[in-house]
């Protein structure tokens, strides 16, 4: 019953999305898709929930649509069951967020559509336990968030990223495509059930492996996969952005968990190095891109590349542990990858609706054009300020737990047989320390340029407080941040079914019995948090704090000026900039990471020009990974542009050589 009231729920998505063709033009659509998708998604993720709380048993439907004989088959289980969790709470906070947004759209006609048909997709490719199933509805997922990114295609940044987006999907698609046919072999048994009983050789596996994190690995923004994503997710309507990076990245990450956790088998013991290596570079190359950027929006979707790449590492860091049959480390590392999962689907997504938030009210998204927002924006400063915590890492919050999680499995590393195994995870712990530590860099920088200050334009200046669903929407996502925080241990018994059905039935122990809901992940002696008693340390210290300096200070005040270096003009352009938070890092790893370039023009006394600093970054894995390909591209293109010209005599003629050479090829190959 849950699984046919699921698909069914899709279905009622997909229909909104045809209404929404028809009418979209109309005031009142726009209520009505988000209403419809956050009554539909809050049902699915209820449905979900009871499933992973309750009776985890598997449930399985087949509909005779699909290959006709296949047919299409859909499944319910603990894992599907907790990413079905992240996709229809990210897509019913999105919604509700939309219902204020959403009237500030100005080309609705080209969202309203695609929105609640994006939501469905998603939900189905958690859903599809076939191999033609599953792409299918994989490659709808793409196209309809490709149609959202292309909402606004008249400004040429956007049309640029909706093609990146295009030709990155397709390649994942086929990616993916080839990985499922390796997993189900001359056979062609192509629903999971029949590859879960089916035998892969060493070297199809390594294959299969080395495709899905090609596939899902360029959904996700996985290093050097992530060309697309920095251009594409801010280019979306905010609404979608957190969608896209909050929830669709995750999509991609069960599909990695589904083939290599669940579909594989037994892994060997370089999966793991393999995996760490990718979610250490991921993640430390997202952070410094991170740093670099003016655009709120575009620094937000680097920080989600950072953040795949830790989730990689716990993920590889399970790999590891399962080789070497250490179940118990194996589960740490596992039940660290999915917390930060749905950590990551939290702040995210507060974050960009955030920004959307700010977006909303200034028309701009540089940072370098904002500045004062908390004044006439306390609450979306608060919400922002809560999930900028959130993804530093900072207690008590949710990020902090994910990533002492997996520091926590890092530890038990000396234990790993392998050598090489023993040189990486340590130095893949020390780049996600400096990730850690950058991010919270990074943030500082994105909420004190943002938020605090004076203004530095008139349209920051002017600037009012968002709409009432938008700050709702906000404050859902701050206290989920705070209470996984304070919480972590009911969260972790809530992903043990997960970690017991990827890791033969071994997961941590119950947390629930903990005194004081301490979380113990190996043994109190060795590690334990309790995010509650931080939570209620930090008050009672910050209150008496307060009360001190409040009680015993001099009762004389004095007002003046703040203090300028000496220049006494309170001008915006006399406040640290953006760019000034970045220029350290800049010259530390700009060289190695970006090839950057500084220049300074200063004119020569008497000449009235301006000063200026002139500042060059490139992407050198754009530049040598895949220009190259697309100048081989573009020259074949031009070369191949002759048989368009061609008459039909010679047509017939390359037809009729190219029927010659198959039918010698298949002589020989008999």
């Amino acid at each position: 019953m849950p699984l046919s009231l699921s698909l069914g729920l899709a279905m009622a998505l997909f229909a909104v999305g045809l209404h929404a063709i028809a009418t979209s033009r109309r005031a009142s659509c726009t209520r009505q898709v988000y209403g419809v998708s956050l009554a539909v998604c809050i049902i699915l993720l209820g449905m979900a929930l009871a499933h992973l709380l309750g009776d985890r048993t598997p449930i399985t439907l087949t509909l005779p649509i699909g290959l006709p004989w296949l047919g299409a088959h859909f499944r319910l289980d603990a894992l599907s069951a907790f990413f079905l969790i992240v996709v229809n709470l990210g897509g019913a906070v999105a919604s509700l967020f939309a219902l204020g947004y959403g009237q500030h759209e100005q080309a609705p006609e080209r969202v309203l559509p695609f929105y609640p048909a994006f939501l469905a997709g998603m939900n189905l490719v958690l859903l599809a336990d076939d191999a033609f199933t599953f792409l299918f509805v994989w490659e709808f997922m793409s196209l309809s968030s490709w149609a959202l990114v292309m909402a606004h295609h008249r400004e040429p940044a956007n049309a640029r990223a909706g093609y990146l987006y295009l030709v990155m999907a397709c390649f994942g698609t086929l990616a993916l495509l080839l990985a499922f046919g390796l997993l189900a072999g001359p056979n062609g048994g192509y629903d999971f059930a029949a590859i879960r009983a089916a035998q892969v050789t060493p070297g199809a596996a390594a294959l299969v492996l080395a495709l899905a994190l090609a596939g899902a690995g360029s959904k996700a923004g996985l290093v050097p996969l992530h060309v697309w994503l920095p251009l594409a997710h801010p280019a979306a309507p905010s609404q979608v952005s957190a969608l896209m990076s909050g929830v669709m990245t995750k999509v991609a990450v069960y599909g990695f968990i589904r083939i290599a956790f669940d579909l594989l088998g037994e892994p060997a013991w370089w999966w793991g190095g393999l995996v760490l290596a990718l979610g250490g570079i991921t993640a430390v190359l997202g952070v410094l891109y991170a740093l670099m950027q003016h655009d709120l929006k575009r620094l937000l979707a680097y920080h989600t590349v950072e953040n795949i790449g830790i989730i990689f590492i716990g993920l590889g860091l399970a790999l590891a542990f399962q080789t070497n049959h250490m179940y118990a480390n194996a589960a740490l590392a596992l039940t660290a990858a999915l917390f930060h999962i749905l950590n990551h689907s939290l702040f995210k997504s507060l974050l960009f609706l955030g920004t959307g938030a700010v977006l909303t009210a200034t028309g701009e998204r540089d940072m370098e054009r904002l500045g004062g927002l908390i004044h006439p924006m306390p609450w979306t400063a608060l919400a922002f300020l809560i999930g900028a915590a959130a993804i530093s890492a900072l207690p008590p919050l949710n990020g902090f737990v994910s990533e002492w999680l997996t520091f926590q499995a890092i530890l038990a590393s000396p234990e790993l047989p392998q050598w090489l195994l023993k040189f990486l995870v340590p130095a893949v712990g020390a780049l996600l320390a400096l990730s850690a530590a950058l991010a919270a860099t990074c943030f500082v920088k994105a909420f004190g340029i943002t938020f605090l200050g004076r203004p530095r334009s008139p349209a920051a200046a002017e600037a009012r407080e968002t709409d009432r669903y938008s700050l709702v929407a906000l404050f859902v996502l701050a206290a989920l941040c705070l209470l996984a925080g304070i919480l972590p241990g009911l969260v972790v018994d809530g992903l043990s079914p997960v970690v017991g059905m990827l890791n033969g039935d071994t997961r941590l122990t119950a947390q629930s019995s903990q005194p004081w809901l301490t979380l113990v992940p190996v043994v109190d002696v060795k590690s334990s948090y309790n995010g509650l008693l931080v939570l209620l340390f930090m008050a009672f210290s910050g209150i008496a704090a307060a009360f001190l300096i409040h009680r015993f200070a001099s009762a004389v005040a004095r007002r003046g000026p703040a203090w300028d270096c000496g220049f006494p003009e309170a001008s915006p352009a006399t406040q640290y900039t953006a760019g000034s938070f970045a220029q350290p890092i800049r010259r530390v790893f700009g060289s190695v990471v970006f090839q950057a370039r500084e220049r300074v023009f200063m004119p020569p006394p008497g000449d009235s020009r301006a000063a200026r600093l002139e500042v060059e970054l490139r992407d050198p894995v754009w530049e040598r990974g895949y220009a190259p390909i697309v100048a081989a591209v573009v020259a074949l293109s031009s070369r191949f542009n002759a048989f368009q010209y061609l008459t039909i005599r010679r047509y017939l003629s390359l037809v009729f050589g190219a029927l010659v050479l198959l039918l010698l090829g298949m002589v020989l190959w008999r």
